[in-house]
């Protein structure tokens, strides 16, 4: 399974449960690709440290965590300073959070779609804004 994983992280959704709760071969796979993500067990898709290694790896892998770690500060930064876009999925409080967005859109300035309607037009987290 490793040597799948690790060239198709989405093999991850053919493994069986020991595998999908295998935090090494999750992080193989979301190396690979942050879908793979998707198809870790919940147990590691609900523990903060796992979830806070696989956004550190992929940020974007943030949009398989659960709900309360989307809404988690520490863990959204995190995956908003691998890729600006997971943005989108963080929780609607943390889209509000000033310095969450400003670490976002130090990465790509295109998340300032996913920011709360007041901080889209901020001066200074537009001027902050990285543009590809």
């Amino acid at each position: 399974m490793q040597v799948a994983v690790k060239s198709f992280g989405r093999a991850l959704a053919f493994a069986a449960p020991q595998l999908q709760a295998d935090l090494g071969i999750v992080r193989m796979a979301v190396s690979e690709t942050s879908e793979a993500f998707n198809f870790a067990s919940e147990r590691i898709r609900e523990d903060h440290e796992a979830v806070l290694e696989m956004v550190q790896l992929s940020g974007l892998a943030l949009e398989f965590a659960s709900p309360a770690l989307r809404a988690d500060r520490e863990v959204v930064l995190a995956a908003v300073q691998n890729h600006g876009l997971a943005l989108e999925y963080a929780s609607e409080e943390l889209r509000a959070d000033r310095q969450v967005v400003l670490a976002a859109v130090k990465v790509d300035g295109l998340a300032l779609w996913d920011a709360a309607e007041e901080l889209r037009r901020d001066p200074e987290l537009v001027a902050a804004a990285r543009w590809r």
